[in-house]
């Protein structure tokens, strides 16, 4: 079975950002791992978003 890869948009929804503030977190290296597509766009695969979610987790 094929991993799930999420466009940009839907990372924004899910997480309840801006795109603007997904693309500053990409510019500052503190975004998910992204794949770029030949065309350009960009896709976030499902494990490396909860990957990247694990890691901003706090231990309080």
């Amino acid at each position: 079975m094929r991993e799930q890869k999420l466009t940009v948009d839907e990372v924004c929804a899910e997480l309840r950002v801006a795109r603007s503030t997904f693309y500053e977190w990409r510019q500052k290296g503190r975004g998910p791992r992204c794949i770029r597509l030949p065309n350009g766009a960009l896709r976030v695969r499902r494990s490396d978003l909860e990957n990247w979610l694990s890691d901003c987790e706090v231990c309080v």
